[in-house]
């Protein structure tokens, strides 16, 4: 896979408080889930709402983990450990062990998961707090008025 380096310095010079951006772009490539497992989907359902669907086929409920910290939502599996003794001629579902992260912009946070047919939901919802909405000003007032498009 071809690597491409970008210049960030330009960035640095203007803008205040994006070298958490810069960072996480300089670290994408250097992430250790690049394999592709398990499949996955992202949706976007609204303005303000998301969907993350997995593809777990094999999994129990009690097998899978989701955790949420830091702008950070992980997704693990650990299958529990089958002794039975088998003997496959072809093996196309993969049942190992997975750790998916997924990083979370500011004010996002998951707010329900469930299994169905083999596939786990995440829904997430992006939820903006008040003092960061959007405000109109008025010229020669000291009155800050609420944006009508809030």
């Amino acid at each position: 896979m071809r690597t491409i380096d970008f210049d960030l310095s330009p960035l640095y010079r203007s803008a205040i408080g994006f070298d958490r951006i810069a960072s996480m772009l300089e670290n994408i490539n250097h992430s250790g889930n690049q394999n592709g497992y398990p499949p996955y989907n992202i949706e976007l359902l609204d303005e303000n709402s998301y969907r993350i669907t997995m593809a777990v086929a094999g999994f129990q409920e009690e097998e899978l983990d989701l955790e949420s910290r830091e702008n950070m939502l992980i997704v693990k599996g650990k299958k529990a450990e089958d002794k039975t003794e088998r003997k496959y001629l072809y093996q196309g579902i993969a049942e190992r062990n997975f750790e998916r992260r997924f990083q979370l912009a500011d004010h996002v946070r998951v707010t329900t998961a469930a299994m169905e047919n083999g596939l786990l939901h995440i829904d997430l919802v992006r939820e903006i707090p008040e003092a960061m909405k959007p405000r109109k000003i008025n010229i020669g007032g000291s009155q800050l008025l609420e944006n009508e498009n809030s």
